[in-house]
């Protein structure tokens, strides 16, 4: 292996004090690529092969589901700083297809994790093993919000959910955003959305502006 990269050390002990083991940290700091992505920069696309897994150091990932016959897709969950997508280690480890996609929701940057090393890790480091289970853990219940929000509640209940997910990710009050975006992630009409924002705005508990959103 490539001599450990100082720089990526520390940020692995910073964002990742999970992952504890000293000589795990530094196999991480050999092989993993340090990757800045633009705000909006798609970072994997639905059909494509994950060839990294992506720690995130800073910024944040929104992820989305496309349907099956590809005409509509869903919001699932953002990433956070000493996040990883555990949809992404599913895909690396069987091989497959993603059928997400992964777009920088501000300035980000992730390290990039080489998928033979996933596997590896998993036999050969326990808090390797315990970070990776505790993500599935902590995806799972992010998925059963998502899928409770859109069974059981109303639209505007949702809504107001979504942009504070949305807030909590950018960690900001002020959401740059438009209409057509959150319509997008939510599988909803354009029209739709407008006319309940409108009425959380009249309501008091946002504040809205061009291509953004304050929540109050």
């Amino acid at each position: 292996m490539n001599q450990s990269n100082p720089e990526i050390l520390r940020l692995i002990r910073e964002q990742f004090p999970a992952i504890a083991e000293p000589r795990l940290q530094e196999e991480i700091a050999e092989v993993a690529r340090l990757m800045n992505f633009r705000q909006g920069e798609m970072i994997l696309d639905f059909g494509n092969y994950v060839k990294l897994v992506p720690l995130v150091i800073k910024g944040s990932i929104k992820v989305v589901r496309e349907d099956d016959e590809g005409d509509h897709e869903i919001f699932l969950y953002f990433l956070k700083p000493g996040e990883t997508c555990s949809m992404s280690f599913s895909c690396c480890m069987m091989d497959k297809r993603s059928d997400i996609r992964t777009t920088a929701e501000d300035d980000t940057i992730v390290l990039g994790i080489p998928i033979k090393y996933v596997d590896q890790w998993m036999m050969k480091y326990q808090s390797w093993k315990n970070f990776v289970m505790s993500s599935y853990d902590q995806r799972m219940q992010e998925l059963v919000k998502t899928i409770d929000s859109i069974a059981f509640r109303k639209m505007d209940e949702r809504l107001l959910d979504y942009l504070q997910r949305k807030s909590n990710a950018v960690s900001s009050t002020i959401i740059q955003t438009t209409h057509q975006d959150i319509a997008h992630d939510l599988n909803a009409s354009r029209e739709a959305v407008s006319r309940l924002l409108k009425s959380l705005e009249h309501a008091g508990r946002i504040k809205l502006g061009r291509n953004k959103i304050e929540l109050l």
